[in-house]
C-alpha cells in the first residue's frame, strides 16, 4: 500500500498544516532533500494539545501528543509537496519534550511520532536517525516540538 493509502486506512484526520509563528520556514525543499522545522501539538480544529509531561499529563499522555505532532508534519509534507507518497524515507527526527527535570522517559514519548511514521513508511523507510530530549519549556506550554527530514524520491 502506498504512504497516502496507508494514511487513509488509519482514519486519522490531519490537522491543518501549521502556519509559522516567528520569523521562519515551516518547510524547506533543497534538491531531493525536505526539512521541517519543529512543530507543535496542533490538533484537527486548529486547537493545541497543552501540558507538561510529569506535571500535568504521564507519558503516555505526552507519547499521544507527540504521534499529533506527527500528524502536523504529515499535513505540512502534504501541503507543501502534494503526497506523501514522494517521501522515499524519513531520515532524521528531533523531539524535544517539555518535562519535569526528572522526568526520564522522553525517548518514549518521541516513540509516539516515530511509530507513526513507521507505520506510514515502514520500518526500513519510516525509521531515520533521532534525538530525544527534553526542555524546561516550550512555546504556547506545548508538551512537544518534532522537527525532521525526509528524503524525496527522486
Amino acid at each position: 500500500m502506498t504512504p497516502e493509502k496507508i494514511v487513509d486506512a488509519m482514519g486519522v484526520v490531519l490537522p491543518p498544516a501549521p502556519k509559522p509563528l516567528g520569523v521562519y520556514k515551516p518547510f524547506l525543499q533543497i534538491e531531493n532533500m525536505v526539512y521541517v522545522s519543529g512543530h507543535g501539538t496542533i490538533k484537527a480544529d486548529g486547537s493545541f494539545i497543552t501540558g507538561r509531561a510529569g506535571e500535568d499529563m504521564n507519558k503516555d499522555e505526552a507519547k499521544a501528543a507527540a504521534r499529533q505532532v506527527g500528524l502536523a508534519i504529515l499535513a505540512t509534507l502534504r501541503a507543501n509537496i502534494g503526497t506523501l507518497n514522494r517521501i522515499e524515507r524519513v531520515v532524521k527526527v528531533l523531539g524535544m519534550v517539555n518535562s519535569v527535570p526528572d522526568f526520564k522517559d522522553h525517548p518514549y514519548v518521541i516513540n509516539g511520532c516515530s511509530e507513526l511514521f513507521a507505520e506510514i513508511w515502514g520500518e526500513l523507510k519510516g525509521i531515520g536517525v533521532r534525538s530525544a530530549v527534553g526542555m524546561s519549556s516550550l512555546p504556547d506550554h506545548i508538551p512537544v516540538e518534532i522537527e525532521a527530514q525526509f528524503l524525496l524520491k527522486k
